[in-house]
């Protein structure tokens, strides 16, 4: 958990600081160190980490790379880093690219502080592949996203795991990328692989065409559905049957409302503040029963809480005020706000929801 609020703790600085950083210096100090602490590294041990490390590649003398995190007195990775407000491309890349060659290192890693790409040596020993394995924008990584940099940390770095993960990683992403483009716009390859087992006949161009079409069409509306299965598994958990014939009535007692609450007080409960109630309290199912999870909303937010106790807060959704959408957890001494794009991205939080609960159980209020 840790972890995961020291790079919260970088993302809340890039929000506040990016437009006044104007060197790579400064990219340097305000992000990318701080960055290197979250991985648990000592910044300031040279046995750990050197910065400014150089390495003689072939005519090149005295070439410096940004940092070399060391283990065992051998560089494990290597970063370079530019400027917050340069897009990264391979061309920035180049020192690591010709440090693969003369060092042992597996792992190079190019920044701008804020966009972190991780390239290794799977398509050629010792010689850096041109694309990264993993990419991640830790200024709109979810929490799903930061746990996948917690193999490189001190505590977890085994270069043979790290390896055989960011070949499955580079792999599996390019396979994703070749769905998408192959649904946005089948190849003959595509169409003919789905036409060939349903259609009885010659695949004349006419056919093909048709088919063409069809696969697009189909491709579109599996993605839909299966969108549609997933967020609705996420969203609705085990009710009574009776739920089923009576939808409104089992909203407004499992909300904790009476009928009069929305019109008194002028509150009123969207659907993506009944969802979120939703998600969270089935969460809650790993540990409590749920049904001692309630929900209160307010003008300016709504609350889930344990017990009907406000002193209970598991979570607080900040729906209301403008179109951007927060939750609010309570895990830490102090509340921490976190923007979401979508009321089910509060499953990547179970983790901290649960800790809070947890809290809560074993120091009753």
């Amino acid at each position: 958990m840790e972890f995961i609020i020291a790079l919260q703790e970088i993302q809340k600085r890039i929000k506040q600081s990016k437009k006044l950083i104007k060197t790579e210096e400064s990219a340097k100090h305000s992000f990318v160190i701080p960055f290197i602490k979250a991985l648990g590294y000592d910044v300031y041990d040279p046995s750990e980490v050197v910065p400014e490390f150089t390495a003689d590649t072939v005519g090149k003398k005295g070439e410096k790379v940004d940092y070399a995190i060391i283990k065992d007195g051998c560089a494990v990775m290597l970063l370079e880093c530019k400027w917050c407000g340069v897009d990264l491309n391979i061309e920035h890349a180049s020192q690591l690219y010709r440090y693969f060659s003369v060092l042992d290192t597996r792992i190079g890693i190019l920044t701008n502080g804020i966009t972190y790409q991780f390239f290794t040596d799977l398509e050629k020993s010792n010689q850096m592949d041109q694309r990264p394995f993993l990419e991640i924008n830790l200024e709109t990584a979810n929490e799903t996203q930061l746990n996948e940099l917690r193999r490189f940390a001190k505590s977890k770095f085994d270069i043979k795991v790290l390896v055989s993960a960011a070949e499955e990683l580079k792999y599996t992403k390019e396979i994703k990328q070749r769905l998408i483009a192959e649904f946005e716009n089948p190849s003959e390859e595509f169409v003919r692989l789905f036409a060939g087992k349903v259609y009885i006949g010659r695949l004349t161009k006419e056919v093909m065409a048709n088919f063409t079409e069809l696969v697009k069409r189909a491709c579109g509306q599996f993605v839909n559905d299966e969108i549609n299965r997933r967020i609705s598994s996420a969203l609705v958990p085990e009710m009574p049957s009776e739920s089923v014939q009576d939808h409104a009535e089992v909203k407004k007692k499992l909300l904790g409302q009476s009928e009069k609450q929305d019109t008194d007080e002028g509150i009123v409960t969207t659907e993506d503040e009944y969802n979120a109630f939703l998600i969270v309290r089935d969460i809650s199912k790993q540990i409590v029963n749920p049904e001692r999870v309630l929900f209160r909303d307010t003008l300016s937010y709504c609350a889930i809480i344990l017990d009907d106790n406000r002193r209970k807060t598991i979570c607080r959704c900040h729906f209301n005020i403008t179109n951007k959408k927060k939750i609010e957890l309570f895990d830490t001494d102090e509340p921490v706000k976190i923007e979401i794009n979508d009321v089910s991205e509060i499953k990547y939080y179970s983790d901290r929801l649960i800790s809070t609960i947890k809290k809560y159980l074993n120091d009753p209020q």
